[in-house]
């Protein structure tokens, strides 16, 4: 531990900010996984209900990326990754199949 007291204040604030971040890289990884979940769980055929909830869920997955980047819990480039993940599921999981397979075949 530190003996110089202006020392003592860095590192206490450094744990608080540690701490901060994790939270905000938790839920951002939260939300990440029920997006994901959101986009297996509709299926080949999705209805109306799997869409709102895969939209919904890749709205407020934006959302948190984009604010866990404005508070420098993440780089812009880390979150450019991850919302590009999440948008080629999302699309892979909302187009329909069938005209990829009548292309084959």
């Amino acid at each position: 531990m530190a003996n110089i007291k202006s020392a003592q204040k860095r590192i206490a604030i450094a744990e608080r900010n540690r701490l901060r971040n994790r939270m905000y890289k938790a839920g951002v990884r939260t939300l990440v996984k029920k997006c994901l979940g959101a986009c297996t769980a509709c299926g080949d055929q999705p209805d109306e209900a799997g869409r709102e909830q895969v939209t919904t869920a890749i709205r407020v997955a934006f959302s948190r990326i984009d604010k866990a980047v404005k508070r420098g819990v993440l780089h812009r480039n880390a979150a450019a990754h991850q919302k590009s993940r999440l948008s080629r599921a999302v699309k892979q999981a909302l187009e329909p199949a069938a005209p990829a397979a009548a292309a084959n075949g």
